[in-house]
């Protein structure tokens, strides 16, 4: 659904609630890593319009905190302190810079040689079961909480009209966090103690080549999951991204979201699919409303009292509504291959879809002195390479 066949109003509440999405994804992490959370918000929602200006304003993502930085990040300041990882993090941006400019240079060409439909869409599906257990362990913390914003997100997707058949996210949300009030110890006290203005703590880097030795390598996970990223939005909107605005430029939009961050002491930047299950759900996919929802982060990053009252939501509401978005991530990658017609009664093609999930799901890590891999970018690596060593599957004369 296009935003012009919304109101200005249901456009910002839209957006409102796609911001919601990420929200607690994108506090989480400078909280894990000792990095202020204003400044996350403020860095996601720059990096978010970044992204928007590099892509001609034709993706609808949004960029948030990257949790594969989240260990890096932690040694990397025990090791050489913040402001030399911070310089560590606007390194991993030069990263992003040269797969962009090998992209451009080589085209699409080595893109679909690399990820066909037998690699990307194990990869889609990775992308939203790996996260499952992050939804379930949310929800855990309160099973009731959980399950009225899940109910509620759900019966307002399947039976709401007019403007609450767009923000069942929000609905569910809202229900989850008023039980919460109601029949649960919901502490009010940071949001009394926080200012109404103010701005985030910005720390900068400081130059240590320790760090960005020691950074670099992280990005290939991150970059590997941008991919597939791309391919999962494109496969919800029904668009091809890939070629156009084309993946140089989102690399490029990505890195330069990292590359702002680590200059104002946020995290790195990543596209976010919890927004990417959103657009899923609601159906609405103009970037105009992720745009909002990147504005309504920069705002929330200096009204401390707003930005205190949202870190006051309990895991478990947030929880509820990931269930239900993780899933339909999934479902976009099934549908992917399906769309494609992937044949896994070949054998070539039944071993890498196998594996790739085998190796995503199983939790496999690569360890190779202080650089580590694992997960969605070790799954997505394996898909990748058993690709081009495996050959041709032979058809019997």
């Amino acid at each position: 659904m296009e935003t012009k066949h919304l109101s200005p109003f249901q456009q910002g509440v839209v957006g409102v609630q796609f911001l919601f999405v990420a929200f607690g994804a994108t506090v989480i992490v400078p909280l894990l890593v000792g990095l202020d959370p204003s400044v996350a918000l403020f860095t996601a929602g720059i990096g978010t319009l970044l992204f928007h200006l590099v892509t001609k304003g034709k993706v609808p993502i949004y960029l948030g905190s990257s949790f594969a930085f989240i260990a890096p990040i932690t040694e990397s300041t025990r090791l050489y302190g913040l402001p030399g990882t911070l310089c560590g993090l606007v390194a991993v941006a030069g990263v992003y810079f040269l797969i962009s400019f090998l992209v451009k240079w080589q085209g699409t060409r080595l893109i679909d040689r690399l990820f066909p439909s037998t690699v990307i869409g194990p990869v889609i599906i990775l992308i939203g079961l790996s996260l499952a257990g992050t939804g379930v362990n949310m929800a855990k913390e309160n099973w009731v909480l959980a399950i009225c914003s899940l109910a509620t997100a759900v019966l307002i997707s399947l039976l709401a009209r007019g403007i609450w058949k767009l923000i069942p996210i929000f609905c569910g949300i809202i229900v989850g966090y008023t039980v919460a009030c109601i029949g649960y110890d919901v502490n009010f006290q940071p949001v009394l103690d926080a200012p109404w203005i103010g701005l985030p703590a910005f720390v900068t880097p400081h130059f240590s080549w320790q760090a960005i030795l020691y950074m670099i390598p992280v990005a290939i996970a991150p970059i590997i999951e941008h991919i597939g990223d791309i391919y999962t939005i494109g496969a919800v909107t029904g668009k091809d991204y890939v070629k156009d605005p084309g993946l140089h430029r989102t690399m490029l939009g990505d890195g330069l979201a990292c590359l702002f961050a680590g200059f104002v002491g946020g995290p790195p930047a990543t596209t976010y699919s919890e927004v990417t299950g959103a657009i899923s759900l609601t159906k609405i996919s103009d970037p105009k409303v992720i745009r909002i929802a990147a504005v309504t982060a920069i705002l929330f990053s200096v009204v401390g009292k707003i930005s205190a009252l949202l870190q006051s939501i309990p895991s478990a509401v947030l929880g509820g509504i990931m269930l239900l978005l993780f899933g339909t991530i999934a479902s976009a990658g099934i549908q992917s291959m399906i769309h494609d017609q992937t044949k896994l009664e070949q054998t070539r093609n039944m071993v890498i879809v196998s594996l790739t999930l085998t190796v995503g799901i199983g939790g496999a890590v690569l360890n190779c002195g202080s650089f580590s891999m694992s997960g969605i970018g070790l799954a997505a690596l394996l898909g990748m390479l058993l690709n081009l060593i495996l050959p041709p599957e032979r058809t019997a004369k």
